[in-house]
């Protein structure tokens, strides 16, 4: 997957569209230049009282549009 440079601060979203984060940062591989994880940052109550975030596969990415959407309810913990 190539880089979208509007992925930073897009909602990720699970596969029962809820709100499990933003798109924090982006892990590209060196020498594709191609995104090979993305790190989310909880939002919600999570969010308040620690700052959590979590390194997610580009393979257990659904869709990128205006909101990023995981294949599976596992994909992000």
């Amino acid at each position: 997957m190539r880089i979208n440079k509007n992925l930073i601060g897009k909602e990720v979203l699970d596969a029962e569209i809820q709100i499990v984060g933003k798109v924090n940062d982006v892990i590209i591989d060196d020498n594709t230049f191609e995104i090979t994880d993305i790190v989310v940052k909880k939002s919600g109550l999570t969010e308040q009282i620690k700052s959590s975030e979590n390194i997610v596969p580009i393979d257990f990415v659904k869709t990128i549009g205006d909101k990023v959407l995981l294949k599976s309810n596992e994909d992000i913990i």
